[in-house]
């Protein structure tokens, strides 16, 4: 344990933005869960929805660090493309 003041302090900064860090991961998992479920039943209209809320946090979260922006824009990438090829 930490004696300093200051180091304290930087160990209960640092598990406070590990669990915001991980809470968003969760939300974010959860979220891609979501569209594949709606993808699975066929509803387009509910997975595009879905998709584009995953897009937009995924997007937010790679641009804070939370994910590497390749990453990010991969797993985008290959989610769009099932729900193209769901949509044809």
């Amino acid at each position: 344990m930490a004696n300093i003041k200051s180091a304290k302090k930087r160990i209960n900064v640092i598990n406070k933005k590990a669990a915001l860090n991980k809470s968003k991961k969760s939300a974010l998992k959860t979220a891609e869960k979501r569209f594949l479920e709606a993808l699975e039943a066929g509803d387009m209209a509910l997975a595009q929805e879905r998709f584009f809320y995953f897009e937009k946090r995924m997007s937010q979260y790679s641009a804070n660090g939370l994910f590497h922006i390749n990453a990010a824009a991969r797993k985008i990438s290959r989610l769009r493309k099932r729900l193209n090829a769901a949509a044809e």
